[in-house]
Order: C-alpha cells, then sequence, then structure tokens
C-alpha cells in the first residue's frame, strides 16, 4: 500500500479484518509525538505497530516502514498514548442489563462516552459487576468495540447509607447494591467481589441522605480498605465533606474520587494525602453537572466549581498524583474540553494534565511496564489529535482517532 493513503480504507481493514489486522503492520507517520510528559517531543515522528504492539517510535527518517504496511499520513496532527479515565461509572441505559443489547447499542454506547475521547483504558468505580464483566468479556472477543475496562464492581456503603440521589435509580433498573452491616460481612464481600473479578474497592467514606450526610465508621472503613490491600488492589474513596477525608486518609484509601467543593479543605489535607500516597481524581465537571440540577445561577456554579478547582491546585502544587477523572455515566458530560480548562485553570501544566492521562495511572495501577507511553514494547494504545494540547489543553478534546491494542476503537466522521 502505497504511503499516505488513509481514511476509509485504513478503518476498513482495522475495524473489519479482526485478527488478520492484528497481525499487519500499521504506521503513523509525520506527526508530532508526545512519547510521554517528560520526553521532547518526536517532530515529524513515526510510529510502527505489529500485532498490537508499538515496534518502532522515532523521527521518520529512524523509522523503516516494512512494505505492505498499512501507512496513515499524520502531517499536521498529534499522537499521544491512550489516554485512562480513572473515574468513570458503566451505569448508563445503554450499557446495563447487557445481556439484553445488541454488540452495536453496547459500542455505540461507548463511543459515545468513552473512545470518541481518547480513552483506552478506564476505570469503572461503581456498578453491577456481573454486567460489566459481561461487557469486558464482549470486548475481549472483539465482539465490541471499547476501552479496557477495570472496574470495582458494587461499592460498599455502611447500614442506611445508600445514597439518597442513587436510591430510586437503583430502583428504577432493578439494581440491588446491599448494605453492608458489620466489618465480618465486609470482609467477606470484598473477598466475594475480587473473586468475582473486581480490579479494585470502593467506599464511600460519606453518604448523603436526605437530612444528613452520614460518614463511614472508621473501624468499617480499616477493615474494606486491609482486606483490599490484602488482594493487591487500589481502594477508592467517595467523599463529601472533611470527615469523609479524614476516614479516607486514616483507613489508608488510595484514592480520593472527588474534591469536596462545599468545604473549605484544611489546610494541611495536601500535604497530608500526599504524605499518604494518595491520588485524587478532580472531577471538577461533576461540580457543574450537580449545580445545574440545583438550578444554581450561573455565578454560584463558576465559584462551586472554582472552588474544587483551588483543592485540585492545592493538591497538585503539594507534589500529589493526579489521575484523570469526569464521573461520566453518573454525569451525562461527555464532552470533556471544559475539565480540561479547568485543569489548566487550577494551574496544571499541559505535562501535568497528560501525566493524569497517562503515566500517572498506569504507574499507579500497576501497567507502567507496557502502557501509559509511546515506547518499542508497549500495548499499541494511542489517541491522534487533530490539534496541539501544549498550546491550549482543550485540544486533548479534539480526538481523530483512539487506537487500542492497534486497532482502530473510535474514528472522526
Amino acid at each position: 500500500m502505497r504511503r499516505g493513503l488513509f481514511c476509509p480504507f485504513l478503518i476498513l481493514c482495522i475495524l473489519f479484518a479482526g485478527s488478520q489486522a492484528r497481525a499487519s503492520n500499521l504506521a503513523l507517520v509525520g506527526a508530532r509525538v508526545y512519547a510521554s510528559p517528560t520526553e521532547t517531543p518526536i517532530e515529524n515522528g513515526s510510529i510502527l505497530i505489529h500485532d498490537g504492539q508499538i515496534v518502532a517510535v522515532g523521527p521518520a527518517a529512524a523509522v523503516k516502514i516494512p512494505r505492505g504496511a498499512t501507512v496513515v499520513d499524520c502531517k499536521g496532527l498529534v499522537v499521544t498514548a491512550g489516554f485512562w479515565n480513572s473515574h468513570v461509572h458503566i451505569l448508563l441505559p445503554g450499557l446495563l442489563h447487557a445481556e439484553n443489547l445488541s454488540s452495536g447499542q453496547i459500542t455505540s454506547q461507548l463511543q459515545q462516552m468513552l473512545t470518541r475521547r481518547g480513552f483506552t483504558t478506564v476505570f469503572d468505580i461503581a456498578s453491577v459487576l456481573q454486567n460489566t464483566n459481561l461487557i469486558r468479556h464482549r470486548i475481549a472477543s472483539g465482539e465490541v468495540k471499547g476501552p479496557r475496562i477495570l472496574t470495582t464492581g458494587e461499592p460498599f456503603w455502611e447500614k442506611g447509607g445508600t445514597p439518597i440521589y442513587v436510591k430510586g435509580f437503583l430502583e428504577a433498573n432493578h439494581i440491588a447494591i446491599p448494605e453492608v452491616e458489620s466489618t465480618a460481612q465486609a470482609k467477606e464481600r470484598v473477598r466475594q467481589q475480587i473473586r468475582d473479578g473486581a480490579d479494585g474497592i470502593k467506599i464511600f467514606a460519606n453518604s448523603v441522605e436526605l437530612n444528613e450526610v452520614l460518614t463511614m465508621p472508621m473501624d468499617l472503613a480499616k477493615v474494606i480498605v486491609a482486606e483490599g490491600h490484602r488482594a493487591g488492589k487500589p481502594v477508592f474513596a467517595h467523599v463529601s465533606n472533611d470527615k469523609g477525608i479524614e476516614v479516607a486518609i486514616e483507613s489508608g484509601v488510595d484514592i480520593l474520587a472527588h474534591t469536596t467543593p462545599e468545604d473549605q479543605w484544611d489546610p494541611s489535607f495536601p500535604q497530608r494525602m500526599v504524605a499518604a500516597h494518595m491520588a485524587l481524581t478532580p472531577t471538577l465537571t461533576l461540580w457543574d453537572f450537580e449545580a445545574q440540577k440545583g438550578n444554581a445561577s450561573p455565578a454560584d456554579t463558576e465559584r462551586f466549581i472554582g472552588q474544587a478547582a483551588e483543592q485540585l491546585g492545592a493538591f497538585y502544587q503539594a507534589g500529589g498524583q493526579v489521575l484523570f477523572g469526569t464521573d461520566v455515566g453518573y454525569t451525562d458530560h461527555f464532552d470533556t474540553s471544559e475539565e480540561f480548562k479547568w485543569m489548566s485553570r487550577a494551574g496544571m501544566s499541559f505535562q501535568g494534565i497528560l501525566a493524569s492521562l497517562t503515566t500517572n495511572p498506569a504507574q499507579r495501577f500497576g501497567y507502567s511496564t507496557h502502557s501509559g507511553r509511546i515506547a518499542k514494547g508497549f500495548d499499541a494504545d494511542l489517541v491522534i489529535l487533530s490539534a496541539d494540547p501544549a498550546q491550549d489543553t482543550s485540544a486533548f478534546s479534539k480526538v481523530r482517532y483512539t487506537i487500542r491494542g492497534g486497532q482502530v476503537i473510535y474514528a472522526e466522521k
């Protein structure tokens, strides 16, 4: 195939040729390549992919393209490692009860929600484990086009602690998530969920109820976290206030799932979180979603998100590890452009945001030997962008193609 032949034929080859496409050579040429957040970009770079792995990356003159390779002309485009979203929920109607959904329906929903945003790996931190496992199986078989999905399955909340905003959703969708009544029950449930395929554990350190915010007892949180760690799994915590953050820090939680813009953070929190090796998923546009639900004024919404951004900025400046996350699946804010703008306003550099999308989650979740960077021997999980995010971080949302394992799983129409 001659160099430069691209769109229709490439996508037909990679989307529909199955295992044969995986075994063929794919070359991306002429791009500005950000191999990692810390490396100097490669100008006029080439990436050679074979059988789902990167076999060469460098200046075009240094990468030999085999005869017969499918060649993608990426002149004027930018390539980065595939993005991670470390806070999603496989709970949208287009994904629930997957046994009743066609492959096309699931692919379409995953595309709207995730793959057209550049996400090649996501961490689902509250869903129905059996249903999420079914979707993962259908992706692994090639029947469905989607990202790698890591999951916590069902979250843990204390007795009486099913959040008020969740109860109606669970009832309407015929979903049962148990409340934890004892430390012994909690310990056994952690073990069972991990046996059933959970990649992590999620606790609700706070649960918002009708007239109060419950805080999980420290002994219960510690038992759940310790059992998750015993199995080598990361533990996430949903928090709503300072008391929840205290529980998360003291129990040894690994990832804080939100900022808490309704409260002023204690000035010591960022340093304590960093000392505890805790990461943070900011989910800044979640607060726009919540403000709209509450009919807040534009000025109040701006202040609310601004407070969350200040908390992220304090954590980032303290040296904390930020993991990109949006809470999509709970929210319907699929577009990521505003999240990137707010992260930038919080003081995060282009390199810091790229790290939150790539190297940070790969390191945090144990994938750094083969994911999160563009390097020889690494997974061919890549994003092709139509603009340079080093110039404007909202360009991270301008996704032209998403490639996972050497196959296009999203192509801009």
